[in-house]
């Protein structure tokens, strides 16, 4: 197929596709699909081998959200019973991030709901950081608390942080039908002061709110201009009790072509399989692998994922390995950009996390490809957490 050797040999020199090609591998059959796989995979292994990275999710404050993000359960205004706590003391979510590097994740992600931290937000976050690294040599931590201001992302840095996650979400040319409380521009704001601070930028997507095919491309190539190290692809997770708790557009081979399509424009980048993997790719998470190279160990911030003991084993039963901590995540030219303080950026090319990120429907009918695609409601899937973080219960990793 001539699309998906150009793909490959242009994932292996890092020259982002044109639009049209990311636009075909979309539109792509079932028949089709796993030389699709292949292929992404290919580029995959280029740059990371077949080593998976884990990450875990701390959720340091649940539900209470001014915003009104229409995906998300802990929103203004969802009727989604969800957990909901205020801050965690920093011991406590200490404690809940020991749990996931005992399980093996190599990153924990701080994660509050909320339009964006206060200073003494920023300050109480300082502390968990501290004390995180205190008790775990070596763990990566990144930060996702909303909206940044002028200055708390190198306090973040300071306190040592690694990184910062702020998704973009969706297009911009839809964003204003997810929410009327913050922009586009906001958002592109926030991951671009994480750069300027020196912080590794995590940002990416959430499919299956209804957009096309055009949207799903807009926003992966808005990621590719923002030159994030790592982009998160979540899934929507419909929770009852919100505006999209009714929209199940995805199916597992649509998903997976999602990925692809990802891996194709990002080529060298950490992808990360979010939130809604167990939901909507169901059976199929271990032929995610050949895409992505990273992914959220255990459960999420709302929701329950599979277990932390099944995902070790799905790793291993594809023939992947757990990314070390003593290994480097990213590709030499990445990696050595960010030791000196900038960002890996796409040199070649001429190119400069959610459920997965604090708290998007698309208004935009779904192209005809994904409008064939929808699959049935599996509302069974969908489970609140109630376990870890702001319980008394063991956490799930």
């Amino acid at each position: 197929m001539d699309l998906l050797n150009t793909l490959v040999d242009k994932g292996l020199r890092r020259e982002l596709p044109s639009r049209e090609e990311a636009l075909a591998v979309l539109a792509t059959s079932d028949e089709e699909l796993l030389d699709v796989v292949a292929a992404a995979g290919k580029v995959r292994r280029q740059w990371f081998g077949r080593r998976v990275k884990l990450n875990y999710l701390v959720n340091l404050k649940s539900g209470l959200c001014p915003e009104d993000c229409s995906y998300c359960s802990q929103r203004l205004g969802s009727k989604a019973e969800i957990l909901k706590y205020t801050w965690l003391k920093p011991d406590e979510a200490s404690k809940a991030a020991a749990a996931g590097v005992a399980g093996g994740a190599k990153r924990v992600c701080l994660v509050a709901s909320g339009r964006g931290p206060t200073d003494r937000d920023v300050d109480r976050v300082s502390q968990t950081i501290e004390a995180i690294k205190e008790q775990n040599e070596g763990v990566e931590v990144c930060a996702c608390l909303g909206l940044l201001s002028d200055g708390q992302a190198e306090r973040l840095r300071a306190a040592g942080a690694d990184a910062y996650n702020h998704n973009l979400n969706t297009s911009e040319g839809t964003y204003g039908d997810i929410t009327t409380t913050h922009t586009y521009a906001d958002r592109v704001d926030t991951v671009q002061k994480a750069h300027s601070a020196g912080l590794s930028a995590c940002s990416g997507l959430i499919a299956g709110m209804g957009e096309t095919d055009e949207d799903l491309v807009d926003v992966v190539f808005a990621l590719r201009e923002l030159d994030p190290d790592s982009v998160p692809v979540n899934f929507l997770i419909p929770f009852e009790g919100t505006p999209l708790g009714k929209e199940w557009n995805l199916t597992p081979q649509r998903c997976l072509r999602i990925l692809a399509m990802v891996r194709f424009v990002c080529p060298d980048v950490e992808v990360r399989l979010a939130g809604g993997r167990e939901v909507h790719l169901r059976s199929m998470q271990p032929l995610a692998l050949n895409l992505v190279n990273s992914i959220f160990l255990g459960d999420y911030l709302t929701s329950e994922g599979q277990e932390g003991k099944a995902d070790l084993e799905m790793i291993a039963d594809a023939g992947f390995e757990v990314e070390g901590a003593g290994t480097t995540t990213l590709p030499g030219h990445r990696a050595d950009a960010m030791a000196g303080g900038g960002c890996g950026s796409h040199a070649q090319s001429g190119c400069g996390s959610h459920e997965g990120g604090a708290c998007g429907p698309c208004g935009s009918e779904s192209a005809p490809a994904a409008a064939a695609e929808v699959s049935e409601a599996r509302t069974d899937l969908v489970a609140v957490r109630r376990r870890g973080a702001g319980t008394d219960l063991a956490p799930n990793a």
